[in-house]
């Protein structure tokens, strides 16, 4: 069942162009991954999504309601919610104020602080330590729970493995099945293209903002993603 549609997408910053026309699915429980070089229109397609860039009301529509018109803080409590690239916790709050700021739209669902702790129990011990006085891989773990605690039906996370140990990054994907089973889908945006690849059901990848490939995740051979990767031929 299709949950988010974006069709014929544009997006700009002032003059400079940033998106050309993307089609994008979402399906109910799926995990779409966007790949592509530094660049490529990844975050900026992620922010149109989550209304942090603007785009017209027919190009983006969540069970078939447009909503690329609406403000970000009407987009967060229809259920999607942003990690973004950075983490960008607030520094003058601790681990648990950080979280609980997620919450404060209110939607009902099963994410609580409770649950937070469930999924990274590391940050029990660190409830009341200043957010930014934790590792980067404790830190993201926060901002991801920050965005579970909106209990959103879509989760879209910009670089969550950005200069992380590859042991921080194992862990961070671990508990991408946990979200998922709560009904949560995901959309990934990686640099990581083989982590990103092994997680996600389908995979589209961007080059100057413009989709030039995708389809499920695991039919495409390494030369092939390369090529669309690097806009060769293109």
């Amino acid at each position: 069942m299709t949950q988010l549609q974006a069709c014929d997408l544009k997006a700009s910053y002032g003059d400079f162009q940033a998106l050309y026309g993307i089609d994008l699915v979402l399906n109910q429980g799926e995990m779409l991954a966007i790949i592509g070089a530094n660049g490529a229109g990844k975050t900026s397609l992620l922010r149109a999504l989550s209304g942090t860039l603007p785009a017209q009301g027919r190009d983006i529509t969540l069970h078939g309601r447009p909503i690329g018109h609406l403000p970000a803080h009407e987009i967060v409590a229809l259920g999607i919610a942003m990690i973004p690239e950075g983490r960008r916790l607030f520094p003058s709050l601790d681990v648990e104020e950080n979280l609980l700021m997620g919450a404060y739209v209110g939607r009902p669902g099963p994410w609580s602080l409770r649950s937070v702790y469930r999924l990274f129990p590391d940050l029990m011990a660190f409830r009341k330590t200043p957010a930014t006085q934790l590792s980067g891989g404790q830190q993201q773990m926060v901002a991801i729970g920050r965005a579970l605690m909106s209990n959103p039906e879509i989760l879209l996370c910009d670089e969550v493995s950005l200069g992380l140990a590859p042991v921080i990054v194992r862990r961070v994907y671990q508990a991408f099945p946990e979200i998922r089973r709560q009904g949560v889908s995901i959309i990934l945006v990686e640099q990581d293209i083989r982590q990103a690849l092994s997680s996600a059901d389908r995979m589209m990848c961007l080059c100057e903002g413009r989709v030039v490939l995708q389809g499920k995740a695991q039919a495409f051979g390494q030369e092939e993603i390369s090529r669309a990767y690097f806009g060769v031929d293109r």
